[in-house]
């Protein structure tokens, strides 16, 4: 079963389990599925490859994430709350990203294939470290710890 479809299956579940976040946050992927085949000019009722949805599912978690910190810098952590608990039902659909730890040896090891050893080629290496991490790390952690090499 591919992924589209097995999340389509999870509205019932959270409808029989009257589970108020995952219904909400299980309706919302719907419709951004729905949004992303129709920006991409097909019809609604075909089906995300399990990579478009991964893709869309990301997208989602970014703007939670975002939006926690916004409402958190406001001291509205009662709408941080039911962004966080949406996030956690989002990131359960994501495969487990890699550590800092776990990137920072490819890191090195990219670094030194490159031959980079200046801070100005940063934006270089990180691009790099994405394009063999796709879809395995956040960009922002490979930042991270890309800048403490330098």
């Amino acid at each position: 079963m591919d992924l589209h479809t097995h999340i389509k299956s999870e509205l019932k579940e959270a409808l029989k389990a009257k589970d108020e976040v995952r219904l909400r946050t299980v309706r919302g992927m719907l419709t951004a599925f729905t949004n992303e085949l129709v920006a991409t000019k097909r019809t609604p009722q075909e089906i995300l490859t399990d990579d478009e949805v991964l893709t869309v599912i990301k997208r989602l978690t970014k703007q939670r994430k975002e939006s926690i910190v916004q409402y958190e810098a406001a001291g509205r952590t009662d709408l941080s709350e039911p962004e966080k608990a949406e996030l956690a039902v989002l990131e359960a659909y994501l495969p487990a990203m890699l550590s800092a730890d776990e990137i920072r040896p490819l890191a090195e090891a990219k670094k030194v294939e490159l031959g980079i050893d200046d801070k100005s080629k940063m934006g270089m290496l990180v691009g790099a470290l994405m394009k063999d991490l796709a879809g395995q790390a956040d960009g922002s952690e490979v930042k991270k710890v890309v800048e403490e090499l330098f």
